[in-house]
Order: structure tokens, then C-alpha cells, then sequence
């Protein structure tokens, strides 16, 4: 806290540096290109959830005031109003948390930070909860495949983070918040604008949050949520030169200490202790080659490292990750109906793992350790070709080299047709590929007693195809484009995969074989209107058909995935804002369960029960600072016994990774946000 009070001073004391013009900031070192993820412009009220009209690629866009609908203390609880993404816990005693997209897990979709490729390998289990929602100005979640620009891992979709920019004429931001299970956060954030030419200018970005109160409430001696504390510090800059080259870059550190499991007495206590610690920098540089910039180069070197120092049950998990992304680009759009973009790209990352497990066969302790180098070099080239704003078409193809599993190609296609105003239909297909990280894919296994069997030290190459559509109408009767009933189909084919499948002793990995299979179609349907001034419905619903052919389970039903999801978000804003109401609820579709958990009567029909989950919140705003009080999961449903034989936490039948439903009931919580906007220098 006293990290983030200095923060607080130097922001205060550096704000006369802010009073001054500024240059307008830009969506991207890639320039401005129409099938690039655009940023929002961060505003406080308006649509918080909309699909974009003018992307080529389905794409929802969170806005900054969707931000602000619900706590959202993090990226991970910034999707409860989009039945598009769910976000659910890893396991019941670790805090980890993620997501499905296209009824696929989290790890087939591709997570950029500002077209820079995140979340990847030890960092993703706990991403999500490494990013605070008030460093964001928008998220934009595109369904399916999308560019290849940043290689071919956006298997089932692409979500891009739009941070506060260094422009941004806040010279201080400050939020924070408390959750009737002391759960706290704090978020500082100042943008400064530092000559008066304005070619420079930074944004500082400060975190803080933790959980202070182990708490138990169900009674199973397991904590309910992991507690312990978050650190975080982010500085970005930004030069910008009137002849148009750019240079981005910045540095962003974090520490979380988590500390879950029998954390509140006993003999021998079985606890689950996780340390991540993360330091990234990154630069970006866009040189224009002629004075109207329609041709351009750019390159983007990003370099990261990830200690991850854990024990579950007093078994040590080790690991530590050397990341390094570089992107070297070539754009010309000197013809209005003709883009083209070249690239050459590398991906490289070495990992070390130790891992240790105990064997309940002999009574031994078993040891595993590992140091992969998983090496992409890929080159690629992309076509846009644009009628005006009738038809375009995207064109792409990528070649990799891949260490250890040769060159692959990947090629892609995404059309738009506008037949007229109100109507827009896009349509995508191509292949994925990514090198598997299985004990990082699935960290919820460490949670358990049961035998790992298989090739969980192994970096098989996957590859899938993902193809769909979408039909949007935008009613007429509304010119704002709020007005809309949206469709999508998307599927997902795995040519290579590597599976995960659970007994009542023992966790098996293995890949695809010869006659099995792994698929995944998706249907949604989405509404949205205004019926009156500050009073907008949002209705979407999510139908997953999932299967997969696993050795141990009775059916192709893939296990653990929701069948359909319904959310409706109600929201009304008074006169001039000044009262903002916001109500959501979302009706939760059954998952299949493992075959070994039919043997409780929850799970007689080998599902789930289906469960609502209703948020709250009503803000009331003042000039400079808003606050605002709502409650999460108001309907408190909650998962019963979400650990298997938590009374012997010893034993090999322990597990605490089938979790499907909320682990907390009803929380409250209360918050304030302040801002200070720049002054005209007089």
C-alpha cells in the first residue's frame, strides 16, 4: 500500500506537466488498417456491450462503461455480460480461472495486449486475474479465426485488451473498492503529456489488491478463496512525430502471492500455495514511407519472463518461462480498394519444469522435470480487398517452422457482404496451430491425489480448422445502430489435440488417434435495443454442442462443458447520468460430468444442474468522482461439495478440479472512482 500511496503523490505532483495540447493517439503501431481490432474512445456511459458494425470479423467490443456495469476488479470478471465467453475457476482451492470461447478452453484462444500476443504458457492460468479491468479503455472479442499477423493460435477466436493511452487527457485516475469478504482493490493510473509539441507522453498504471480473511463457508475446511495479495506496475510511452513514426513502449511488473486449501487449522493441513512473479517490455516502431503513410514499416519486439514457484499438497510445481516475440511488417494501402501486408515473424519460448508427485502404488514420490525450447519462425502475407462499403474480402497465408514438427501452412479467409444499410454478413475459415503445454493447460490437475499417466511433459503440435458465420440486421426504426438481432454459427474441427481424461484414480493425457475425434459447433443469438432514452436491453443466447471420443468416458459428450448460456443485461441512466442503474442475469446450461462423479446423487443423469447467477449495481455520480454499490451471485447459488472426499485430502481420491458453478455465494461490495481531467493551459 505504501508503493501505491508514493504513486498516488508522484501522479499529483507531476499534473501541471499534463496541462497542455496533446497529439491524437492511433489504435496501433500497425496503423490504421480496417480489419485491425480498433480501439474505443473510453467514455463513462453508452453502450457497454455492442457487436461492431464495421468489422470484417464478428467482433463484441466492452466497452469502458461495460467496464463499469458490474466490480469487474479484473479481466476475468469483465465477461459476465456476454454469453459469448464464460469464465469459470481451474480448480476450488487455487484462485485460477478460465475461459471458453466457441465451447473450446481458453488456451485455443488468442489473447493480444494491443496486437501484442499475452497470456501465453505459465502466465495463463492466472492472467485473467493479472489484469486490472480499470487499466482497460475496452476489450474486443472476435469469434473465430482472424489474422495471421500474430501467427495462427487464435484457434476458436481473438481477444484484444485496449489499455488507458499515454494521450488520454486524465491526468489521475484513481478506483477503488471492498467486498464484504475483504476482498480489496485499488487501481492508480495518470496519463502525462510531457512537451508542449506533444510528441511525448506516458501513461503510469498502479495496482494493488488482496484478499485479507481466509473464509470458509461451506464447511468442507477448504477456503473458499485463495487469499494473499497482487501487485502490479505498468508504464507505457508513447513518441510521436508530426512526419508520422511512432515509437511504443513500456515495461509491466507483477507480483501475486495466493495461498489456498486448509489454510485455517489442522494436523496436517493440505494447502496450496502459488507465487507468481512476471517482468515484460515491449517496443513498437511504425516508420512511414511516404508522406501520406499508406506505405509503411513497423516492428514489435516483445520479451518476457515468468517465475512460477507453487506447491500443492507440499508437492513442489517449478517453473520459469523466457519469451521472446518479434514482428517485423510491411503495409501498403496506396490503393484504396488494395491492401497488402508481408511479414516475418519469430516465437520463441524455454521453458523449465520440475514437478513432484506421490505415487500411492508404492508409496514413493515421483520427480519430473523438463526444459522445452518451443521455437515458431513463420512468414506470411495478407490481401484486403475492399468494394466501398458493399463487400471485402481478407486473404492470408502463413508458413511456420516449427521445431521438431517441420513447416506448416496455414491459410485464412474472412468475407463481409452489405447488401444493404441495415443487413451485414461475414463469413471465416482457416487453421490453428499451437504447441501444447499440458500440466500449464490444465493446472487444475496438480489439484488432486489422483496418478498422472501419459504425456503431460510432452509439447505435441495441435492443429484445428474453425469456420462460421454471422447475419446481422440493424432495425431500421433506429439511426443510432443500437437496434439489432445478431446470429452466428461457429464450428471447430481438431485434426491434433492433445486430450485430457479423468478416472477415479488416475488423470490420462494423450493425443488424437486414428478414429477419434474432437468438435465443438456453436450457436448464438444476440439483441440489443434502446426503447428510450437512457434505458437499454441487451438479450443474448449461447448453444454449445461439444464432443469428443476419450478412452475412459461412456459418451462422446465432452465433459465439463456448458450446454447453453442465456444473459440479460438491463441498464438505465437518469438525466445527465447523474443515477446509473445496471442489472444482469444469466441463466446457466448443464455440462456433462466426469463418468467417475455419476456416483453422486447430484450427478444421477451425468449432469449438472442448471443455476441462475444475478448481479446488481447502481451508481450515483458526481462532478469528478463516481460511487457505486452492487452484489454479485444474488440468487447465492452455489456448487455443493465442489471437492471430491475433501475429508481426506491425502488420498488418491482427492480432487478439487471439477468445478462447474460459483464457489462464493452473495457478495456486496462498495467502490469510488475519481477522475481528473486535464485543464487548457492558460
Amino acid at each position: 500500500m505504501t508503493i501505491l500511496k508514493n504513486l498516488v503523490l508522484v501522479a499529483l505532483a507531476m499534473t501541471p506537466l499534463c496541462m497542455y495540447a496533446q497529439m491524437p493517439d492511433t489504435t496501433g503501431i500497425y496503423g490504421e488498417r480496417k480489419d485491425t481490432l480498433d480501439a474505443s474512445v473510453f467514455s463513462a456511459n453508452g453502450n457497454g456491450n455492442f457487436l461492431s458494425k464495421g468489422k470484417e470479423i464478428r467482433t463484441e467490443v466492452i466497452t469502458a462503461a461495460g467496464l463499469c456495469k458490474m466490480a469487474c476488479c479484473n479481466l476475468a470478471e469483465s465477461f459476465e455480460n456476454s454469453a459469448s465467453v464464460t469464465v469459470g475457476y481451474s480448480d476450488a482451492v487455487t484462485g485460477a480461472r478460465q475461459i471458453r470461447l466457441l465451447g473450446q478452453s481458453g488456451i485455443y484462444v488468442q489473447m493480444l495486449d494491443e496486437n501484442r500476443p499475452v497470456m501465453r504458457g505459465l502466465s495463463a492460468p492466472w492472467g485473467l486475474n493479472f489484469v486490472p479491468s480499470q487499466w482497460l479503455e475496452s476489450i474486443q472479442v472476435a469469434k473465430g479465426v482472424t489474422s495471421v499477423i500474430n501467427g495462427v493460435e487464435s484457434m476458436t477466436g481473438q481477444i484484444n485488451m485496449e489499455h488507458r493511452k499515454p494521450t488520454d487527457e486524465i491526468p489521475l485516475f484513481v478506483q477503488a473498492s471492498v467486498m464484504n469478504d475483504t476482498k480489496t482493490d485499488i487501481n492508480v493510473a495518470s496519463s502525462l503529456q510531457l512537451d508542449d509539441m506533444g510528441k511525448w507522453s506516458t501513461v503510469i498504471l498502479a495496482h494493488g489488491s488482496g484478499n485479507f480473511k481466509p473464509m470458509d463457508h461451506n464447511g468442507d475446511s477448504f477456503i473458499d478463496d485463495p487469499w494473499g495479495g497482487m501487485f502490479a506496475f505498468s508504464n507505457r510511452w508513447l513518441y510521436y512525430d508530426p512526419s508520422g513514426l511512432q515509437v511504443r513502449f513500456g515495461v509491466r511488473a507483477i507480483h501475486d502471492g495466493k495461498n489456498g486449501g486448509q489454510q485455517l487449522g489442522g494436523s496436517k493441513p493440505w494447502k496450496a500455495d502459488i507465487y507468481n512473479n512476471s517482468l515484460n517490455g515491449y517496443v513498437k516502431v511504425g516508420v512511414p514511407l511516404n508522406e501520406d503513410n499508406t506505405r509503411n514499416m513497423a516492428a514489435i519486439v516483445d520479451v518476457n519472463w515468468h517465475d512460477l514457484n507453487s506447491a500443492f499438497g507440499g508437492r513442489p510445481y517449478i517453473a520459469d518461462q523466457r519469451s521472446v516475440f518479434v514482428n517485423l511488417l510491411y503495409l501498403d494501402q496506396h490503393l484504396e480498394a488494395h491492401h497488402f501486408t508481408f511479414g516475418l515473424s519469430n516465437t520463441l519460448d524455454m521453458y523449465r519444469e520440475k514437478l513432484v508427485r506421490f505415487s500411492y502404488a508404492d508409496g514413493k514420490s515421483l520427480e519430473y522435470q523438463g526444459s522445452p525450447i518451443l521455437n515458431d519462425i513463420g512468414a506470411f502475407a495478407e490481401y484486403t480487398f475492399h468494394a466501398g462499403e458493399v463487400f471485402s474480402a481478407i486473404t492470408s497465408l502463413r508458413a511456420d517452422l516449427y521445431d521438431g514438427a517441420g513447416v506448416h501452412v496455414s491459410p485464412r479467409l474472412t468475407l463481409k457482404w452489405t447488401p444493404e444499410e441495415h443487413l451485414v454478413f461475414r463469413a471465416n475459415g482457416g487453421r490453428g496451430l499451437r504447441y501444447s503445454t499440458p500440466l500449464i493447460d490444465n493446472i487444475g490437475v496438480l489439484s488432486t491425489g489422483k496418478l498422472l499417466q501419459g504425456g503431460f511433459m510432452e509439447h505435441p503440435l495441435e492443429e484445428s480448422w474453425t469456420y462460421g458465420g454471422n447475419a446481422t440486421w440493424y432495425l431500421p426504426f433506429d439511426k443510432s445502430d443500437k437496434t439489432y438481432l445478431s446470429f452466428d454459427y461457429f464450428g471447430t474441427r481438431f485434426v491434433k489435440q492433445m486430450l485430457v481424461d479423468y478416472t477415479s484414480t488416475g488423470i490420462e493425457f494423450y493425443s488424437l488417434a486414428p478414429g477419434m475425434f474432437s468438435y465443438t459447433n456453436n450457436y448464438q443469438l444476440d439483441f440489443s435495443s434502446e426503447p428510450f432514452r437512457g434505458f437499454t436491453v441487451t438479450l443474448t443466447g449461447r448453444y454449445t454442442d461439444a464432443r469428443q471420443s476419450l478412452k475412459h468416458q461412456a459418451d462422446d459428450i465432452k465433459p465439463m462443458t456448458s450446454r447453453y448460456k442465456a444473459v440479460l443485461n438491463l441498464q438505465y441512466a437518469a438525466r445527465l447520468n447523474k443515477w446509473i442503474f445496471d442489472f444482469t442475469a444469466s441463466l446457466n446450461g448443464p455440462c456433462k460430468v466426469w463418468d467417475f462423479m455419476k456416483s453422486d446423487p447430484m450427478y444421477t443423469d451425468g449432469f449438472t444442474p442448471v443455476y441462475p447467477i444475478l448481479y446488481a449495481q447502481v451508481t450515483k455520480r458526481f462532478k469528478g468522482f463516481d460511487i457505486y454499490l452492487g452484489g454479485e451471485n444474488l440468487a447465492n447459488f452455489t456448487q455443493h461439495n465442489p471437492i471430491i472426499d475433501s475429508a481426506n485430502p491425502w488420498s488418491q481420491s482427492f480432487d478439487a478440479s471439477c468445478v462447474w458453478g460459483p464457489l462464493m455465494g452473495v457478495r456486496v461490495y462498495a467502490g469510488l472512482r475519481m477522475t481528473i481531467w486535464k485543464t487548457e493551459k492558460i
